[in-house]
Parts: structure tokens; sequence; C-alpha cells
């Protein structure tokens, strides 16, 4: 689908009657005019076009509550689908899903470090030209491009402005990839994207702030309030790897000292094991201290318990700051849940200001190594769905 034609299908009384029959399906027309305080003729109007765009459907007759029953609707899921890109920063990623984040085509290449900016954009190329030429049938439906990116990211222009892991600056990645494709494309840090992701595809319910924390080669995290990313006065909220947890701490790759990255990272966890087993444990890394803790090695067991206190006390000025309802966690550190989700929620418990913040749910990704990229996906979705 080309760039115009996305654009003309986004009106904010279609996002609201779409975003209702996705949240509520399935759904009368009565309930959406009743729901939305739109006008049964509006209602009527907006839902035979979405029909006619394939976007919705009708099922079986509902209940009635006196007179005739009902037709309900339901989003036709597999009316169009998105390209998400999980981009490095060891590999990229790539998937194409359907309206209900079913993935349908998934490619994927490693990077090589050191790169340039062009030789970065072409290997995103090349994994899009390679996910369009496995799913032909799918062409006329694909809605865009979502692309979740490490670093900081230019929202609106979609230029990744730092990629610290990648030792990149000002990548023009929504200008090329644009160009190349003409379909459109929207860029997010990765943090957020997987936030979002957590927000429309994990089965949160109707959590109306959540926050999604990914911990992995580093720690980053995404707020989603009332389903939209918050991203702060200049673009930097979320960046929960960089509270400080300990001002005499090691120095971080930002420069300060003591940040959360520099404990619960997989690198951080790994360099901690080192230092506390001198001798024992000079080249593992913080997979191996999993295994180890799974086998029984009580010193291994330790270290990640540590680690869970440690993040425990980061969620905890999270929740004073924010106090969200729900605090999803992610990323490769997380495989290590067994030892460390306890303590994070001991920690909590131990910690908050207050009985009623102790309320907020900390729980373990449902969406594995996928969130990031479903995360992507829904950047297009939420435009369509809700762009208000």
């Amino acid at each position: 689908m080309q760039r115009g034609t996305f654009q003309l299908m986004k009106s904010v009384n279609k996002s609201i009657i779409l975003n209702k029959i996705r949240t509520s399906e399935p759904i009368s027309r009565a309930q959406i005019a009743k729901d939305t305080k739109l006008t049964p003729p509006t209602v009527s109007s907006i839902v035979k076009e979405l029909i006619e765009q394939e976007l919705v459907r009708e099922s079986d007759l509902g209940e009635s509550k006196g007179g005739r029953k009902p037709t309900m609707l339901h989003i036709n899921n597999n009316a169009f689908y998105v390209v998400g890109v999980d981009a490095g920063p060891e590999t990229v990623e790539c998937i194409l899903a359907d309206l209900s984040g079913k993935i349908v085509e998934r490619v994927s290449s490693k990077l090589n470090i050191p790169i340039t900016n062009g030789q970065f954009i072409s290997i995103l190329k090349e994994n899009i030209h390679k996910i369009l030429h496995t799913s032909k049938p799918y062409h006329d439906k694909i809605l865009g491009i979502g692309v979740a990116m490490h670093g900081v990211v230019d929202i609106e222009t979609g230029t990744s402005l730092v990629a610290p892991n990648l030792d990149l600056r000002n990548i023009p990645i929504k200008q090329k990839l644009e160009e190349e494709f003409n379909l459109v494309v929207n860029v997010e840090n990765d943090a957020r994207a997987m936030a979002l992701g957590e927000s429309w595809f994990g089965g949160h319910g109707d959590a109306d702030s959540m926050v999604a924390v990914n911990i992995g080669r580093g720690v980053g995290s995404g707020v989603v309030i009332n389903g939209k990313l918050y991203h702060g006065a200049q673009d930097i909220a979320g960046e929960i790897g960089h509270m400080t947890i300990d001002i005499n701490g090691e120095i971080c790759e930002c420069g300060s000292r003591g940040c959360l990255q520099t404990f619960a990272s997989g690198v951080a966890i790994a360099e901690r094991t080192r230092k506390k087993l001198e001798g024992k444990s000079e080249t593992i890394t913080g997979e191996e201290v999993y295994k180890l803790a799974e086998s029984g090695n009580t010193a291994y067991i330790e270290i990640l318990e540590e680690t869970g206190m440690i993040i425990g006390i980061g969620l905890t000025n999270l929740i004073h700051l924010i106090n969200p309802r729900k605090i999803v966690l992610g990323g490769g550190v997380m495989k290590s849940k067994k030892f460390i989700l306890p303590k994070i929620k001991q920690t909590i418990e131990q910690r908050v200001l207050s009985p009623a913040a102790k309320e907020t749910e900390v729980t373990v990704t449902k969406l594995g190594e996928d969130a990031t990229l479903l995360g992507a996906v829904s950047l297009l979705l939420v435009e369509l769905f809700d762009p208000v």
C-alpha cells in the first residue's frame, strides 16, 4: 500500500470506531454508538466504509435486548499486514505480521562490526526485500514498515541519532526506506517499541498505564499511558538504565557512575561475577552465569538474586515516580527469571512507599523474543487505529 493510500485511510472518527471494535469485539453498531458518543448514522456510515475496505467483517447475530438481533462486528485481521524490523545491535530481524500480530514470514541476518551508515541501511533494505519477495500475495495489503532501533531516535524524522552499540550516528532510516519501498516507515527506540507492542499484543487487558523494561545488552524502558507512548519533553523518557543506583559505582557507557545498566545488563552481570569469583570465571558470560545457577551452584544463584534485588530498587524508584498499573520485564537477562523475579518482587514489597503502590503488577513478557518485533509492527497499527 503506497504512502498516500495509507494516509487516506486514516480519520479521527474512523479510528475511534476501529479501536472500539478492536478492544471490544464482537460488538454491535448500536453499542459502538453508545460507547463512543458518535451518532448511529455516523457509526453506520463509517462501518459500511470499513467493511468495503475489508478492515471490518460481520459475524453471526448477537443477542437481542428486544427487537431484531444485532449483527456483530470484528476486525478482519488478515485484511492488512505490516513489516516489522528489529534493527540491531547484533542482528537485523524482520517479520511480516497481520493486524492481530500473527507472524506469517520471518528473515534475519547478522551485523558485522565495524559497520558504516550505508552498510547498515543496505542490510535493512536487503532483509525487507527478502520479506517482500517471500510474501508476494500480501503486497497490496502491506500498510507500511515499523523499525525498532536501539539508542536515541528522532521519531519525527525517523533518524537514528546515536546507535552506541554500533558506534553510528545520524542514520536516515525513514528517508532511505521510504525512498526504496514507497511505504510509510515509522522508526522508534527499541525499548519504547517493545512497550507499545506489549500494550497491543501482550494480553494485558485494559491496563491504562504500563512500563515495559528491556534488560539485555543494555537496559531501557518505554512508558505507555492510555495506549500511547510517552516520550517526554526531550524524547528521553524511559531511560531507566541510566538511573543512578550507586554514586560511587562503575562508570557507565553514558559517562556517569553507578547506573542501573552497570548492574543489571548481561555484560554487567558477567563483570560482577568475574570480580566476585576472581580466578574462577575470567571469561564467563551472563548466559553462562544462568546455566551455572540452574545447575544448582549457589555462588551463581546468589549473583542472580543480587541482580534481582538491584533491579527491584530501580523499579521501586520507577513506581514512586510514575505509579504504573503494570511493569512488564523482557530481554535476555529475564531468561533467569526463576532467580531474579522473586527478588525483584520482594525488594519492591519491602521498599515501596505505600500499601496501594504494592498493587503494581510486575510480570515477565509472554511475547518472548518477539516482543520488540511486534512492537515495531504496532508502530503502524497505532496510527491506523488511534491517530488522535
